[in-house]
């Protein structure tokens, strides 16, 4: 696979974006290994719930826990397209549950990951929104920040995208708390989607996101979740 085949257009670098990465049977298959996932492995917030496998991310470092092998496949197959430089491979998985009308606010992955990011979207769509912030050139010095949208990335199901650069270190990217998403022009990468145009409302319903990374620093400490 060239990535340069899927880079998404009228945006920052850099963003790919995949569609059909994965079959809807492996998409049926990921989401009932999630269902069978005991609940006390969850982490609950506010507004959505999370698994984090590989272990959990710390500035004073990761203790590695094993992967389950149903999910080092997707691992192995994100570390094939080389998209980690200097041959790093993947060593993370977040796990995102979102139903209909949750989100996550404007942020940054920040510096605990290696900046490329990777994420396969199961069940439902989403809307990834980016935003550059910027001081309030009205304001006195160290005024506020301002956010100005940059780009929509619709993310179909069975699809994969792949951030890094500024589009990784600069922008902010959120998910915004809606039970249907119109579809506008602001979509950066409406031209490579499989059936999606300007002006479709799309239901949300149950999405599970797999976000496929490298945590640089981790401890020589194994741990194995049974």
């Amino acid at each position: 696979m060239n990535l340069k085949d899927f880079a998404v257009p009228n945006c920052p670098p850099s963003v790919y974006y995949v569609p059909d990465f994965i079959t809807k049977e492996e998409e049926c298959s990921i989401m009932q290994a999630i269902d069978k996932t005991p609940k006390p492995r969850w982490t609950q917030l506010s507004n959505r719930r999370l698994i984090n496998y590989g272990g959990v991310p710390h500035p004073k470092g990761m203790i590695a826990e094993d992967i389950p092998a149903w999910l080092t496949r997707y691992i192995e197959r994100v570390n094939q397209l080389n998209v980690y430089e200097d041959g790093i491979k993947a060593n993370h998985v977040l796990i995102n549950e979102y139903l209909p009308g949750q989100g996550i606010m404007p942020h940054l992955d920040g510096p605990l990951f290696y900046p490329t990011i990777t994420t396969i979207s199961c069940g439902s769509h989403a809307v990834l929104e980016y935003y550059d912030q910027t001081e309030d050139s009205e304001s006195p010095s160290n005024g506020p920040l301002v956010r100005h949208h940059v780009a929509n990335i619709v993310l179909e199901p069975r699809s994969l995208l792949i951030v890094k650069d500024d589009m990784y270190h600069k922008y902010l990217h959120a998910i915004a708390e809606l039970e249907q998403d119109v579809i506008d022009d602001k979509a950066a990468n409406l031209s490579m989607l499989n059936s999606v145009s300007v002006g479709d409302v799309l239901q949300r319903t149950k999405r599970i996101s797999l976000t496929i990374r490298h945590v640089p620093k981790t401890s020589k400490m194994k741990l194995k979740i049974f």
